[in-house]
Formats: structure tokens, sequence, C-alpha cells
């Protein structure tokens, strides 16, 4: 009897199944938030005066009713950066992911979210999703091709690579296309440190992309 038990727990051993202990003394996982680490500011408030005058209310209207409907698609990512955990490399050529930290979402899909409510704010455009039933004029098309923790001299940086398309949707023509690169140092040689630098690099992308779109009238 005690050999049959014993032969099981080997076999559920060697599957995985049941662990004996090991993982009690290891550390938890944690989970970061991509954010934007410098969100440009809301619009100023209309003073009172303003208010009053019906004619600044109703070009304000007309000029809001011109701006282009922009058409931002989800962030695309390579195979291994499609995937919530926090990537470094500690020599060139390779790729590796933090053990024990994550993100609570996938840096893609998390990034287009972010790229939506940056361009909003700026009031330039009517921003939507694409794939509903809004009609856009524009599209904005970027990928993530680059987003790690380059750890090959301590504390490291974090280099965030995107490229980005905008297209005409009325005429179908593309109006350009841009790679945008930041590189930004650690303050910690740890995830919290990788996190924090993500933020970093994710605003100064976010800005840069807004300044990009600016330059197209």
């Amino acid at each position: 009897m005690k050999t049959g038990l014993s032969l099981i727990a080997l076999v559920l051993a060697l599957g995985g199944c049941v662990n004996f202990g090991q993982s009690a003394n290891a550390p938890g996982v944690v989970y970061y938030v991509l954010n934007d680490a410098e969100p440009a500011a809301a619009p100023a408030p209309v003073p009172a005066e303003a208010l009053k005058d019906s004619d600044s209310l109703r070009a304000e209207a007309r000029e809001k009713s011109y701006a282009p409907t922009l058409l931002v698609l989800d962030t695309t990512t390579g195979g291994f950066y499609d995937s919530d955990q926090l990537v470094f490399s500690r020599s060139t050529g390779t790729r590796g992911q933090y053990q024990f930290a994550r993100w609570t979402e996938r840096p893609g899909r998390r990034f287009a979210e972010l790229l939506r409510t940056r361009l909003d704010r700026l009031g330039r455009y009517r921003v939507a999703p694409a794939g509903g039933v809004v009609r856009g004029d524009l599209m904005l098309d970027t990928r993530l091709v680059e987003f790690y923790h380059d750890a090959t001299r301590e504390p490291g940086q974090v280099r965030l690579e995107l490229r980005a398309e905008l297209v005409d949707l009325k005429q179908r023509r593309l109006l350009g296309r841009h790679t945008f690169e930041q590189k930004v140092p650690l303050t910690t040689y740890d995830a919290a440190g990788a996190a924090q630098a993500s933020n970093l690099a994710v605003s100064r992308v976010l800005d840069d992309v807004s300044a990009w779109l600016a330059t197209f009238k």
C-alpha cells in the first residue's frame, strides 16, 4: 500500500500537480499598472465672462464640430511582447521575462487606451476606437516594436520603440509613417524601477506622437 502511494506521489510531482513546499518561501507576483506618467493637461475652464458671449460659444461649437474623427487602432506587438510579463535583456540579442512581475494588462492593449485618452484630452480630434459604427476621417495604426528593460549595465534603461502610420480614410492614402524611440534610465535596479521608467517612456512617446500628428493639417 505504501509503495503504491509513493508511486502516485512521484508521478504527480513529475507532472507538476503537487508542490512539496518549494514555493512557500517564493516572493509573490507583483502586478504593475502601465500609465501615462505625465498626462496632457485638461483644457482650461472657460472664463465666466466668455460664457456670456453667445457668439464665442457658437464659434467654439462650430470648431469642435469640424474636428476630424480619428480612429485609433489597437496597438499591435510582436509575439514575445504580447504578454503581461515585464521583459528584460541582460545581453545584446537576448530577451527574458521577470519571474515575479506582471503588467495588469498587456502593453499593446494598454498603450492604445493611453493613446486614445491622451489624444482625446488634447481636443484636436474626435477620438474613437476602430471597428465600431463610427466613421472616421483619419486612422492611426501603431505597433510596439520594442519595450523592455535593457539591463546590460546596472541599473539599465527602458527602451521603447513605436512605429506609427496615419491614413486619410476619405482619400485612401498614407499621410505619414514614423518611428518613435525613447530610452529612460532606471532609478532602481529592480522590477519596480523598470515599471516606473516604462511609464515615463510611454509618456514621452505619447508626447512625440501628439507632436507628430499636429504637423498634419
